[in-house]
């Protein structure tokens, strides 16, 4: 059984000020996960069993397809090749090759730069930026964007469509076309470095806009979805879109929200749910869920905060649309470095569960093929190492089950499998959390206590 652990959240104190930089975003907060809920264990998942499925979620690919941790810009290995062995792990177990998988859900981050200042639509709102040293390393505009990182992406994703797999792409922040430092929220340059805290406060706020970029890739008419029948739904070109797949005797739905997504996204969500009423409904978004399994976004890349008449916080979106509507029982998000699981009762007193998985820090498969530390941290260049979760539903019976796994193409591994594997991670994701709470935290099973009296029985 995956147990709630609690522990003392402590705020990232950096040593200097180009640490703080670096620590950004790969700081989502260390924490440990807050579980609620319905948890156990001894799922089964004979593939013997026809209502029997899995759903691989993709976390953060960024750092893959960062043209920085390529060879040829002298990373020791080119790291994209991790991203496309992912990709064809995930191709092969497709149903259409005899395998479960069903369906295909990735959280965003899917590339790593940007390649305007600001986007049209921010400018003429009046926004402004300002210089800000602590996010020099965050923010960066480069032609390389669009030239080698959109493009490895997309052959990735072709691994996916050629497969014969549906699947969904939520936009994560480093998916939008332009990101920048908040002229009303500058950072305190008068800290000292042991003073720095990860708070807009100290360090600014940064924000974000367009997704020209992110339409080019996985936009409603592109080949990947333009005349696919399971793509059913897309609203502002595909930044948010819908599908539908059949599997273990129901029909599900999957809706991919931009991040923070705002009241005209929650509007046309609403239209979808009408369209498909009773579907069992899952959510793919960016930031939703962070560590400690709190829904509450990073205090530095705050989209609401920044622009609230534009966006919702994750908060706001359980209060508004989650909780409202019975057929959604499941969110998948990433964005925070780590892992969580919480469960909520919606307002007809039914489970909705909320899992987060990011794994960009990881960076083994770095030190393996001869690649230095990083000079700034100290710790390993994150690039993923192939890590990504699997969801395996078994909804015969009177008690239904998700088997939560988590598996990296580049161990050839399930997280279970490593004796090492909570001595690579543990400290940098959750401090303080036990070895075998860690290992919990990645290998879990859900118990979809009220499913088939929401949903019936299968047909």
């Amino acid at each position: 059984m995956y147990k709630a652990t609690k522990a003392q959240f402590g705020k990232s104190t950096v040593r200097s000020l180009l640490v703080s930089a670096l620590l950004l975003l790969l700081v989502a907060c260390s924490a440990n996960s807050i579980i609620e809920g319905s948890l156990s264990g001894n799922a089964d998942n004979s593939q013997a069993d026809t209502q029997s499925f899995s759903i691989a979620v993709i976390p953060d690919t960024q750092n893959y397809v960062d043209y920085k941790h390529q060879a040829r810009a002298g990373f020791a290995l080119d790291s994209s090749a991790l991203f496309i062995e992912q990709m064809q792990y995930i191709a092969s177990r497709a149903v259409s090759k005899g395998g479960d998988i069903a369906f295909v859900a990735a959280v965003g981050d899917v590339w790593q730069h940007q390649s305007k200042a600001m986007d049209k639509d921010h400018a003429d709102r009046g926004f402004e930026t300002i210089d800000n040293p602590y996010f020099s390393a965050e923010i960066e505009w480069t032609d390389k964007t669009l030239e080698l990182e959109v493009p490895k992406a997309i052959e990735g994703y072709k691994i996916i469509s050629e497969a014969g797999l549906p699947f969904g792409v939520a936009p994560g922040n480093h998916d939008y076309d332009a990101m920048w430092s908040v002229k009303e929220y500058p950072p305190n340059l008068k800290l000292a470095p042991d003073q720095i805290t990860m708070t807009r406060e100290a360090l600014g706020l940064l924000h974000i806009g367009g997704l020209d970029n992110f339409r080019s890739a996985f936009g409603s008419d592109t080949e990947f979805f333009r005349d696919k029948p399971w793509y059913i739904s897309s609203f502002a070109g595909g930044a948010n879109s819908a599908q539908r797949f059949s599997a273990g005797g129901y029909t599900f739905l999957n809706i991919n929200l931009e991040m923070q997504a705002g009241d005209e996204v929650l509007a046309w969500i609403e239209t979808v749910l009408a369209d498909n009423p009773g579907l069992p409904t899952m959510l793919t978004t960016h930031d939703y869920l962070d560590p400690r399994g709190q829904r509450a976004g990073n205090p530095i890349v705050d989209l609401e905060t920044a622009d609230p008449d534009f966006h919702n916080s994750a908060e706001e979106l359980w209060e508004k649309l989650i909780q409202q509507h019975d057929q959604i029982f499941l969110v998948v998000c990433g964005h925070h470095h780590g892992q969580a699981m919480r469960v909520d009762n919606n307002i007809f007193g039914n489970q909705v569960y909320q899992v987060l998985a990011d794994y960009q820090d990881r960076g083994r498969a770095g030190l393996d093929n001869g690649q230095a530390l990083s000079r700034y941290t100290g710790q390993p260049v994150g690039i993923g190492d192939g890590w990504f979760r699997l969801m395996t539903f078994s909804l015969a019976g009177e008690n239904p089950q998700i088997k939560v796994t988590t598996y990296s193409t580049y161990f050839d591994a399930l997280s279970d499998d490593l004796p090492e594997y909570a001595n690579w991670y543990r400290d940098h994701e959750q401090p303080g959390m036990s070895d075998s709470d860690f290992y919990a935290a990645e290998a879990f099973t859900i118990d979809l206590v009220d499913f088939k009296k929401r949903f019936g029985a299968a047909k």
